[in-house]
């Protein structure tokens, strides 16, 4: 059970963590964190894997295989470079106008798993974590990049700002807007299954 809690932090977390780091997260002993870390490297070393553990020192980091390097280039690019999904952009939308707020927040606001979006989110430079990214009350807010895209010097510069980053006009608004609004907030498009959404 500890290898899997370990491999999990591990593949959410975009960073090297150190073995303390690990073990406080998996409330568990250094010695069995090290132990279940030695069980993945042999795990991912057999050549079967699109996977691969990264150690250096005492931090260790998930990555892809040198195999699948070339086709994670590539779809990496795509997703950082190319347009911006709606569910995308009005995941960005809540987290301006509402941030910092938590992800649990986020998909309530939104009815959807986010995760995969915040995920690409960040990696595009337009939201950041106020802290682990793992952690369930990690709050997250747009960066100064996004500040810069859009000419703004801050969030509150960003049209109907005062209305909007209230919770109780936001819900007003959406109220107003209909039930079609509730519809499109809950799935991100008209044509996208909400089941399936998450999975951008």
């Amino acid at each position: 059970m500890l290898r899997a809690k370990v491999e999990s932090i591990l593949f959410v977390v975009n960073r090297p963590l150190t073995l303390a780091k690990l073990a406080e997260i998996c409330g568990a002993k250094k010695t069995e964190t090290a132990e279940a870390i030695d069980e993945l490297s042999e795990v991912y070393s057999n050549g079967k894997s699109g996977l691969r553990l990264l150690r250096h020192g005492d931090s260790v980091q998930m990555s892809t295989s040198q195999e699948t390097a070339e086709l994670v280039r590539s779809f990496l690019k795509d997703e950082t470079t190319g347009e911006m999904t709606r569910p995308s952009l009005e995941t960005l939308t809540i987290v301006a106008y509402r941030g910092p707020l938590t992800k649990a927040e986020i998909e309530q606001i939104r009815g959807v798993n986010c995760s995969l979006i915040l995920r690409n989110l960040m990696m595009r430079g337009l939201v950041e974590s106020l802290g682990e990214v793992s952690h369930p009350l990690t709050q997250f807010q747009v960066t100064m990049d996004f500040l810069r895209f859009l000419g703004v010097s801050s969030v509150e510069e960003l049209p109907d700002y005062e209305l909007l980053h209230s919770d109780e006009n936001v819900t007003k608004a959406m109220e107003n807007a209909g039930p079609a609004a509730n519809v499109e907030l809950s799935t991100g498009s008209d044509d996208v299954d909400p089941k399936k959404e998450g999975e951008e």
